[in-house]
């Protein structure tokens, strides 16, 4: 079935994580996405030692339901064959450091130039001004700069550390997701494309400010020091295992008292009214958690579940893909790749009812769909063969053979 975005295409000409994963949610929900990919045998989310005719894990998770075009861009011609693609797309996303694009001939006003109704997406660590505009950068340099690896510590006065997923990268890609969509709103109403800049350190601060950012919100008024939102350790050693109770209204924490056998806490001054709870966050969850240690966590659970106490279980990856939850959900869905085999992959988030989604087919070879592509543009076979044989395009038999 074709999701919310099909007709629309997109040039994906990124690397790495955000770029990739912000186009394969685009291409999830029905975007024709082609992925741009030079004739080498290189590619940064292929892993040491990539073979193009093999497929990581990396790239079967952040390539899906893509096309992949290979083209060298520093040739005139293949310059000629990515402005010939920007002729008749919807969007173009790319993700090198400010200067690159213009030095190939593809940056943003000489795509404009062949199609004014281009939305041109530039996605950056740093963003295209200031001091560290040219500063190479990775996931960690943006939860280090960006405070995020103090809140993940708890406090500043405690150690930094680093969230243990690439959230910068993979929030940058989300946040570009969604600043395409509504890009293409906007040109819906207007005919006119933009021009959108995105970086990580955007992404992860506006991020950040909803629940971290408290004592810096009024000017005037700032704290030296900050702790996280949720600067305790909800995570409970039981019997067996770890859970996680989480209690905010006075309901959950009477619930929480009656479930643990200690209706005494109700009366401790300390904690009988949310201030309080919070103020003295740290002995009540000791409490909490040697009250927890006594009994096994499905237990555990089943006593809180009782009364309506928000819990969980603390889960191993290979043990949440088959949590009943997740099964219900339909969120993990098993697909059979024509290359790489059956594959296990977490679907779109998204629901769409009149325009559902779908994994219509798993991640490309690098130029796999060069041949296509080509006829696609209108060139004939000699041509096609031609351009191959001076290492302008290339496809996967070309790139593969001995």
């Amino acid at each position: 079935m074709a999701g919310p975005l099909d007709g629309i295409r997109i040039i994906d000409f990124t690397t790495m994580l955000a770029g990739p994963y912000a186009t394969m949610i685009l291409a999830d929900q029905g975007a024709d996405v082609i992925k741009i990919e030079a004739p080498i045998r290189s590619d940064r989310l292929g892993g040491a030692g990539y073979d193009p005719g093999q497929l990581s894990a990396a790239s079967l998770n952040n390539n899906r339901n893509k096309r992949s075009f290979s083209v060298d861009v520093k040739t005139a011609a293949g310059r000629e064959l990515m402005l010939k693609l920007a002729m008749d797309a919807d969007v173009f996303v790319q993700n090198f450091r400010p200067g690159v694009m213009a030095r190939l001939g593809i940056d943003e006003p000489q795509l404009r130039s062949v199609n004014g109704g281009l939305i041109y997406v530039s996605l950056s660590g740093w963003g295209e001004s200031g001091p560290y505009a040219h500063k190479p950068v990775y996931d960690p340099i943006i939860q280090a700069l960006s405070g995020l690896m103090t809140v993940q510590g708890g406090s500043d006065q405690a150690r930094p550390r680093l969230v243990r997923t690439v959230l910068p990268d993979k929030l940058t890609g989300i946040t570009a997701a969604q600043a395409v969509t509504s890009a293409l709103v906007a040109r819906g109403r207007s005919g006119q494309g933009q021009h959108v800049r995105l970086s990580m350190l955007d992404a992860v601060v506006a991020f950040m400010w909803s629940s971290d950012m408290g004592e810096q919100t009024f000017v005037g008024k700032e704290g030296s020091e900050s702790r996280a939102a949720t600067g305790i350790d909800l995570v409970y050693e039981t019997k067996s295992g770890y859970i996680s109770v989480s209690v905010m209204s006075d309901e959950h924490w009477r619930g929480l008292c009656d479930a643990v056998g200690h209706p005494e806490w109700l009366e401790d001054e300390r904690f009988k009214t949310a201030a309080g709870r919070n103020r003295y966050a740290n002995a009540r969850l000791e409490l909490t958690q040697s009250a927890l240690l006594n009994k096994n966590a499905s237990e555990w659970l089943e006593i809180l579940d009782s009364v309506d106490v928000p819990c969980a279980p603390v889960l191993k990856r290979h043990e949440m893909i088959r949590h009943p939850q997740v099964e219900a959900s339909g969120i993990v869905v098993e697909t059979d790749h024509p290359h790489a085999g059956r594959l296990r992959q977490a679907r779109n988030a998204a629901r769409f009812e009149a325009t559902p989604t779908e994994i219509r087919y798993g991640a490309p070879h690098r130029g796999e769909h060069t041949r296509t592509i080509m006829r696609e543009l209108g060139f004939s076979v000699p041509d096609i063969e031609g351009l191959i044989a001076e290492g302008v395009i290339g496809d996967l038999e070309s790139m593969t053979r001995p």
